[in-house]
């Protein structure tokens, strides 16, 4: 599957994706916040495409004007992938992050608007989710602009892939709410 906007395609991870993966997800100012370990090579990024990125909802986030890959999407909708035990089996969770060359472009809440449309109209899902780590500021704000709103507060959350415990706060959108953003948008 893929989906389009304005200026992004969104479309499967492929293995000649390791390159550009690896750019921006070796900088130690996206992996650790988002609660995983910068890349450490080509071959660890291309791994991680294969083993963690190479599944159904996952997307890689494409520039239309240059065709290169800035970032990552995916919508979990596997009980077992979801962050915050409040989440239901007809609700899904949206993850995402991008090179930070691209921050502050609005590119993830644009990204997201497209993942929430397909969550919504294509696969039936009643709410998504989206967290947040203490301290990931950009993502909070992201969050907010997409419309969704804060629920509540998990602490001392097991981050296996940083070996560490965190507190995570979840925001939430029902289909009610997207319905009214995308009325109001109009």
């Amino acid at each position: 599957m893929e989906l389009q906007t304005k200026r992004l395609i969104l479309r499967a991870w492929q293995e000649n994706d390791a390159e550009p993966l690896y750019k921006y997800a070796q900088n130690p100012n996206i992996g650790p916040i988002a609660g995983w370990q910068p890349h450490t090579s080509i071959e660890d990024s291309r791994e991680i495409i294969k083993n963690v990125l190479s599944v159904d909802e996952c997307y890689a986030v494409v520039l239309k004007e240059t065709g290169k890959v800035v970032g990552s999407i995916g919508l979990m909708t596997e009980k077992g992938e979801m962050h915050s035990s409040e989440m239901t089996e007809t609700e899904g969770e949206i993850g995402y992050w991008i090179g930070e060359p691209f921050w502050g472009q609005g590119l993830i809440p644009e990204a997201t608007h497209a993942l929430l449309r397909h969550a919504f109209e294509d696969l039936g899902l009643t709410a998504v989710w989206c967290g947040y780590y203490d301290g990931n500021e950009k993502s909070k704000r992201a969050q907010e602009k997409c419309g969704f709103i804060y629920h509540h507060t998990e602490f001392n959350k097991p981050v296996p892939l940083m070996n560490d415990f965190r507190t995570e706060h979840f925001t939430k959108m029902s289909y009610k709410d997207w319905k009214n953003i995308i009325k109001n948008e109009r």
